[in-house]
């Protein structure tokens, strides 16, 4: 048996592991949610120390935190208290959050888990015993000082997000966009056949077809931008409702600004907070432009998975990096597993905006959206997860491919698409004669128009030159 220790709260006396710095409210959660096994994501546990870090900081100066009265604490005791949430804002007790991540929708119960951390492992710095009945540093009284759950919880969301998005997402991003346009430049003079609809087009370089991916990767990181400025405002301070009952009027201003200078994120305080209390439309919108990028990173891998397929009898005109056996049957096969790896990533967030988008439109009911849990860990989750699977990708796939000019170019020739450059020679009508022609005959363009003496041989070299047709003339 788990040696257990006896804690208490306003419902009574609860049975909670010996060692753990939780407390009854927690010990109560986790029995009443045995739903998934999933916690809290570890961004959002230590986003949440964050605020409790800033609302610290704002109540000390305040003075609120030392006031004369029956909560007072010493100038010691709260920085005991700050330096306990410090450590849960970067991740000391990650393992002291064990809460299912369907919970109360408010989050209360992930709240008060971590008002408890805080508190027992400040009265633990101060020399105290963390086990004894009434606690010196509380975790309602002092840590969760002028706050709700339906405030901070929602903001602790916003924060992790943010600062997920500026530390992996983008920088991840920005990674990639660079190796494909350093594999476009250096690729400039690989030609090879364009395709639309599946079928065979007119020539284009493969640095160009390059260009096109580098472009979408630097126009995601636009995207991942516009994702954090959705969740800029920060709901704190309105506590219960919006009003802001039980808190100073400064304390959301200043606690934005102890984020924002902690973080270096331009947080500020909501413009409304009965907008902020009630609704998550500012998660909807950053979790839009995260399925955007998303939509992205499916469409390159998988024209990449496209461009590197055979190597016998697919396309083959990118080599991909060999990294695993790709079957328990057929000897030496090699699959695109990156491309496979970073496509699933882009399906599951693809499916996350589903959730985040219904959780906003239905959860929200007057004066408190009930989905947050899910809501928050759901747009964490899809941040964390492509910001790994774009640094795996680059690491592993993007950075290591090879063109193949060979197999880039032996398809130009023999292309019927070839004959689009003569319509100013021949005209439509006529060159889609000859492609038909050729299809029919195996016989290339170039083959049947000197057959039958349609161009000078000079004029064909000019009007066949696949280069020259991947550029514009006047």
């Amino acid at each position: 048996m788990t040696e257990t220790r006896i804690e208490t709260d306003s419902m009574g006396e609860v049975h909670v592991p010996a060692k753990a710095y939780y407390s009854a409210q927690t010990k109560r959660a986790i029995e009443n949610f045995p739903v998934s096994g999933w916690t809290l994501h570890p961004e959002l546990i230590r986003a949440m120390g964050w605020v409790k870090y800033a609302c610290g900081v704002a109540n000390r100066d305040l003075g609120k935190l030392t006031h004369s009265g029956k909560n007072k604490l010493t100038d010691q005791q709260v920085q005991f208290m700050l330096d306990a949430a410090l450590e849960v804002a970067h991740g000391k007790w990650d393992g002291e959050f064990p809460i299912d991540v369907f919970q109360t929708g408010s989050g209360t119960s992930s709240n008060m888990n971590v008002n408890e951390v805080i508190s027992n492992r400040a009265i633990e710095l101060a020399g105290g015993d963390r086990f004894e009945a009434k606690k010196p540093i509380h975790p309602n009284d002092h840590v969760n000082m002028g706050q709700s759950t339906n405030c901070t919880f929602p903001t602790a969301i916003h924060v992790a997000v943010a600062h997920s998005i500026k530390t992996q997402l983008i920088p991840a991003l920005k990674s990639l966009a660079n190796t494909l346009d350093e594999k476009a430049k250096a690729w400039d003079k690989v030609l090879k056949i364009g395709r639309t609809h599946l079928a065979d087009a007119t020539p284009i370089r493969l640095g160009q077809e390059f260009s096109g991916f580098a472009r979408q990767l630097e126009l995601s990181v636009q995207r991942a931008q516009q994702a954090m400025a959705a969740v800029m405002e920060l709901p704190v301070g309105g506590t219960a409702v919006g009003t802001g009952i039980n808190t100073h009027p400064e304390f959301s201003s200043r606690v934005c600004a102890v984020l924002a200078k902690e973080l270096d994120i331009p947080f500020i305080e909501a413009v409304n907070h009965f907008e902020a209390n009630a609704q998550r439309d500012g998660l909807v919108e950053c979790h839009g432009h995260l399925r955007a990028i998303a939509v992205t990173l499916f469409n390159v891998a998988n024209n990449i998975r496209w461009l590197g397929s055979g190597p016998r009898c697919g396309f083959y005109e990118v080599i991909l990096a060999d990294l695993q056996p790709g079957s328990s049957i057929m000897p030496g096969k090699v699959n695109p597993v990156m491309c496979e790896s970073l496509m699933q990533v882009a399906a599951l967030v693809m499916g996350n905006d589903q959730t985040v988008a219904f959780s906003g439109a239905t959860g929200g009911n007057f004066q408190l959206n009930i989905m947050m849990p899910v809501m928050g860990q759901t747009t964490v989750g899809s941040v964390v997860v492509m910001a790994g699977g774009v640094k795996a990708f680059d690491d592993l796939c993007a950075k290591l491919m090879e063109a193949n000019p060979e197999a880039c170019e032996a398809s130009i020739e023999k292309s019927l698409a070839m004959v689009t450059s003569l319509n100013p020679y021949i005209g439509y009508e006529k060159a889609a004669q000859l492609a038909k022609e050729a299809f029919k005959t195996g016989k290339t363009i170039r083959q049947l128009c000197l057959e039958q003496k349609i161009l000078s041989e000079e004029q064909l070299t000019e009007a066949l030159d696949p280069y020259s047709m991947t550029e514009p003339h006047a």
